[in-house]
């Protein structure tokens, strides 16, 4: 059974502006979900689902599933604020989603086979793809768990700081810990991320994690256990989120996973601030020019 693809496009961008998930940077008008779909195609998986909020629905349907629906299987599901597990009831001042790991949480009824979980707005090109494929298609081991890893100095925006998992890996390549470490830039031609107001390097080989994730369906029963506990502890907190790197290290920790990191050494992009748009424009040209992609990828 060919692996799923699950996007995770619920996000409305608070530093972008607007829905970045779909803003156009192929000369065919195409987003960086097309290219990821393509590349997934072109993989060999079997099924895309979406996790999107309700009120981007038609403008989704519209200007992007239509555009892939008939290539490959798709699916959407909706995460919204008031999804939670019986008992818990949502707090009135509650804007903010309540993160990656209860993204995929609520796509459960939509999967069926072992699945990749990747943002909506990052570009990760297709040997990502195949190497998650291979890994989704050959575990035999339910709780064997794949992360694709890239440089960190492959990651970076010109644009702005950006937040990254920092991995450490045993020396058979299993995740140890992913630590999250946020305001990462490059400075006077240094890597450098901020804790307390100071500047503290960082290597540029350093292995991060940019939210590419191999599962099992085994996972989903695994979410929802901490995820309730999560809510025990941050329920009345309005910026709490429960985080794909935060679970993961829990299963870790707790010797309920083990995940497998096959490293890429593809540069990165995508859209964390407006100005990276035409950066992604360009990639993408350059990337034609070179022959991974037609120039217009749904003729």
């Amino acid at each position: 059974m060919k692996p799923t693809l699950l996007i995770l496009a619920a996000g409305l961008g608070s530093r972008y502006g607007s829905l970045k998930q779909i803003e156009p940077v192929g000369p065919g008008g195409e987003a960086i979900i097309d290219y990821s779909v393509y590349d997934a195609i072109r993989a060999g998986f079997g099924k895309v689902v979406f996790v999107i909020k309700k009120e981007i629905e038609a403008d989704f349907r519209n200007s992007l599933l239509r555009r892939f629906e008939n290539r490959i299987e798709t699916g959407y599901v909706f995460q919204e604020l008031d999804m939670l597990p019986e008992g818990y009831a949502l707090p009135a001042d509650r804007v903010k989603p309540w993160g990656t790991a209860h993204a995929i949480m609520v796509s459960e009824k939509a999967i069926d086979t072992p699945f990749a979980a990747i943002n909506a707005d990052d570009y990760y090109g297709y040997q990502a793809f195949r190497e998650m494929q291979k890994f989704l298609s050959s575990s035999g081991n339910q709780t064997d768990y794949c992360m694709i890893g890239y440089k960190l100095a492959n990651t970076l925006s010109e644009h702005g700081t950006v937040s990254r998992g920092v991995c450490d890996i045993d020396e058979d390549d299993f995740l140890i810990s992913v630590t999250e470490l946020t305001k990462i830039q490059r400075k006077n031609s240094r890597i450098v991320y901020y804790e307390n107001g100071e500047p503290l390097p960082l290597p540029e080989d350093s292995t991060v994690s940019m939210n590419i994730w191999g599962f099992t369906e085994t996972v989903f029963s695994q979410i929802r256990e901490r995820f309730s506990s999560f809510l025990d502890k941050n329920i009345n907190d309005p910026g709490a989120e429960y985080f794909i790197p935060t679970l993961i290290d829990q299963l870790i920790k707790e010797k309920e996973a083990r995940v497998k990191v096959q490293r890429c050494n593809a540069s990165w992009f995508g859209i964390t601030y407006r100005e990276d748009k035409d950066a992604a424009r360009k990639s993408i040209l350059k990337k034609i020019e070179n022959g991974d992609y037609p120039e217009k990828l749904w003729l």
